[in-house]
């Protein structure tokens, strides 16, 4: 059995999908599994109510009524949203898959997927996640130590 990382009550998995029990469903998985986890009925309603930026990754579906997963996946990316991404999807195909994935997709699951895979997957996304708050977080550092020197030292 897969088992979380520590740390998994400070990651918030956001579940997009339209199909109730299957969010219910994956809902009580992760949270056995350790994670806090927040439902969303469509892409919209993620918009909508854009989380704010804390670790965590999305599990999207790809097709869905009005935004689709994939609209959803170029939306966020134009908003500079930077969670990672894991579709989960009954309607997959080759190149929704490609497009996904070379759009900055952490993985492209078939469903139903199995929890171990499904675990894998988010932990993955995880570490991605942890990887780009750690650059994010020295870029920072290096500007703000950038700004402090003078006209002649830079």
């Amino acid at each position: 059995m897969a088992v979380a990382a520590k740390g998994t009550e400070q990651c918030t998995i956001h579940i997009v999908d339209d199909d109730m029990s299957f969010r219910k469903a994956v809902a009580r998985l992760l949270q056995a599994a350790g994670y806090q986890v927040h439902l969303y009925e469509s892409a919209t309603q993620l918009l909508e109510n854009l989380p704010t930026p804390a670790r965590g990754c999305i599990l999207l579906d790809v097709q869905m009524p009005g935004l689709n997963g994939p609209q959803l996946q170029e939306a966020l990316v134009r908003l500079g949203f930077e969670l990672p991404i894991v579709f989960l999807t009954g309607h997959g195909d080759i190149p929704t898959s490609v497009r996904a994935i070379k759009a900055g997709a952490e993985e492209f699951l078939p469903k139903p997927a199995s929890k171990k895979i499904l675990l894998q997957a988010i932990e993955r996304a995880l570490q991605r996640y942890d990887g780009a708050h750690e650059r994010n977080v020295r870029l920072s550092t290096l500007r703000a130590r950038f700004s402090t020197l003078t006209p002649r030292e830079r």
